[in-house]
Parts: C-alpha cells; sequence; structure tokens
C-alpha cells in the first residue's frame, strides 16, 4: 500500500469509525503525519482525495473539517466514477435505474401536490412541442428530476440524477431513428405522467418500469456514440 493509500484510509476509518465527527476540525496536520506515519505530501494528497468525494471540506484561514456528511452530497459525488463508465457498464446499472425510477414515480403518485401537476404537465408539453435534440433531452431530465423530488428523498433524487447524468452522454434522439424514437419516449412520459396525476402508484411505478426498459433496448440496440453535454 503507498504512502498516499495509507493515508486516505487512515482519515478514512476516523470519520468512519466517528473519532472524526459531522463537522469537525481535522488535528494539526503534523500529528495526523505523525499518527498515521505519512509525509506531509500523502496527507495532503488523501485531503485532495476526500475532498473530491465530498467528505472533506477546506475552509480558507480556518482549516479542514469534515463535511456534513449528508447522504445526498455524498452519493452525489458518485459522478465522478459513474460518468466514467463505457456504454456496456452503464447498461449492467440500468436494472437499478429501473427499480429506483419505479420506486419514485410511485412516491411521486402518493404525494403530488397542485403545484407538481401543474410542473410536470408544462414539461410534458414542452418536450412534445421541440424538435431539438438537446432540449429535449434537457427537458427529459428535468420530467424525472421533478418526480424523484417529490418523492421526498434527496439521496434518491442525486443517486438517479448520477444515471441521468452519464446516460444522457448517449443521445438516441440524435441518430437517424431519432424522431420516431422520440415519439415513443413521449408517449411514456405522457403514460408516466398520467398515473402519478391521477394518484396511482401502481400504474405509475408500472410507466415508469416500462419507460426506462424502453430507453435500455434503444441503449442496447443502437449503440449510440457519446456526445458532448
Amino acid at each position: 500500500m503507498s504512502a498516499v493509500d495509507s493515508a486516505f484510509h487512515g482519515l478514512r476509518h476516523m470519520i468512519a469509525s466517528g473519532r472524526l465527527e459531522a463537522g469537525a476540525k481535522f488535528p494539526p496536520e503534523s500529528d495526523l503525519c505523525d499518527e498515521l506515519g505519512v509525509s506531509r505530501g500523502s496527507l495532503r494528497e488523501a485531503v485532495r482525495m476526500l475532498s473530491a468525494l465530498g467528505v472533506i471540506e477546506s475552509r480558507h484561514g480556518s482549516g479542514t473539517y469534515v463535511s456534513q456528511l449528508r447522504p445526498e452530497e455524498i452519493v452525489g459525488s458518485l459522478a465522478l466514477t459513474v460518468d466514467l463508465l463505457p456504454l456496456s457498464g452503464l447498461l449492467d446499472m440500468y436494472e437499478l435505474r429501473r427499480v429506483l425510477e419505479s420506486h419514485a414515480a410511485a412516491q411521486a403518485a402518493a404525494r403530488l401536490t397542485d403545484a407538481a401537476e401543474a410542473d410536470l404537465t408544462r414539461l410534458i408539453e414542452e418536450m412534445e412541442a421541440t424538435s431539438d435534440p438537446e432540449l429535449a433531452s434537457s427537458l427529459d431530465a428535468s420530467f424525472h428530476a421533478a418526480i424523484a423530488q417529490l418523492g421526498g428523498n434527496p439521496t434518491l433524487m442525486a443517486l438517479l440524477g448520477v444515471f441521468r447524468g452519464r446516460s444522457r452522454a448517449y443521445q438516441v434522439f440524435e441518430l437517424p431513428e431519432g424522431p420516431e424514437l422520440k415519439r415513443i419516449s413521449d408517449l411514456g412520459h405522457r403514460a408516466i405522467a398520467g398515473a402519478i396525476i391521477g394518484r396511482d402508484p401502481v400504474a405509475a411505478s408500472a410507466a415508469a418500469a416500462a419507460h426506462v426498459a424502453q430507453t435500455e433496448v434503444w441503449l442496447r440496440h443502437y449503440r449510440p456514440p457519446v456526445t458532448d453535454r
């Protein structure tokens, strides 16, 4: 194990064990180096690694602190690695996405508000009205994010956002078959929204699962190249 790895795992253990709690200030750098048996350079690199994961935050002029360790922020940092997945790796995660989107839609149907209903309706209408693949993709992401937000679980919303973020790199709407695929996708969105607005969790769950499954089928069949987002 390298010195950086030793420092990384040592700090991680201090946080995981509760010795350094959420919001706690780190001990002096020299003390940590002595305890972990590493140089200042290795310790600082480990701190940078944990900072990228949302576990540590540096405050200018004050020092280094453990973050608030909010689950949604920790899960959101998964984008650092999920965004590196090739299409084959993303497809391996689609079963999980299908289950989670299905659950989120069911929760949304049970918790729908008048304001959220109006927002979902607006997003559906804007998606159906546009022929711009990039705009359609953006509205698609907003539609699913709005559903996840209704579910009331920030961690689930963050995880689904990570999945959708990587999925948006593969744009089937930009393919020659794109207009027809978008038409089918719009129908899927209509089915999801209709079930949610009808306050039917079972139908919403089924519609969301079918919609994600259809996207997976398209990605497996067409294998679109990565596009800039």
